[in-house]
């Protein structure tokens, strides 16, 4: 199975390309708020390196959301394109699922409270717990919440960049998801064809009104 992955539902974006189980190009950049810059580029390399064709993937999976905005987008848009000119499945994966993937990956964290920083005084929140085949799974629904309202969500260790929101000790709040988690996590879905067609393939923001000015988001 040929897998490819994308990320940029975060400020960063990255691609991996899986071949039967296993990662042959995975790509960093992290450059902020750069994604519609890079994210073809580092494809199309990914592609070249493995001397493959688009139309020789079986699957494409991407960061869903919830996260940035302008990233989610970005992410869904360019899955949908690809995965309509070539008559590919996708595998949708939620951004905090990634987030714990990637806690698990880098820190061996098998309980993990995923949060991500969602601007206007907000957070987005979930709980995680790895299975038996290394793979985080939700224990408690994806919120949008108030900094305070989050806090009674907290179950086990929490990661991700609303961590410090939180917890303003917490040492756990660089872990980011990069297209590695997304390729873990769909390759399992992906065996099981647990996937959807491409006009499926939807942004999931959590917050209704996502566009919002900037002085309501809380930044300076």
């Amino acid at each position: 199975m040929k897998l490819l992955a994308l990320e940029t539902a975060n400020e960063q974006c990255s691609v991996c390309l899986v071949n039967d189980d296993q990662p042959v190009f995975f790509q960093l950049d992290n450059q902020a708020k750069a994604q519609t810059r890079t994210l073809l580029p580092l494809i199309e390399q990914g592609l070249q390196q493995n001397d493959w064709q688009t139309s020789q993937l079986d699957v494409i999976a991407f960061s869903r959301g919830p996260g940035s905005f302008s990233g989610v987008r970005i992410n869904a848009a360019v899955t949908q394109a690809l995965a309509w000119a070539n008559d590919l499945p996708v595998v949708a994966v939620s951004t905090l699922q990634a987030l714990a993937q990637a806690a698990y990956r880098l820190q061996q964290l098998t309980q993990v409270t995923a949060v991500l920083d969602a601007r206007m005084q907000e957070v987005y929140i979930a709980n995680f717990v790895l299975d038996a085949h290394g793979i985080m799974q939700a224990v408690s629904e994806e919120k949008l919440l108030s900094y305070a309202a989050a806090q009674a969500e907290i179950q086990f260790t929490v990661v991700g960049s609303g961590a410090h929101l939180l917890q303003p000790e917490n040492t756990f709040g660089d872990i980011t998801p990069t297209a590695q988690d997304i390729a873990s996590i769909a390759i399992e879905l992906a065996k099981q064809q647990h996937w959807v067609s491409a006009e499926q393939a939807l942004p999931v923001y959590l917050r209704d009104n996502a566009w919002k000015k900037i002085p309501e988001q809380g930044k300076p």
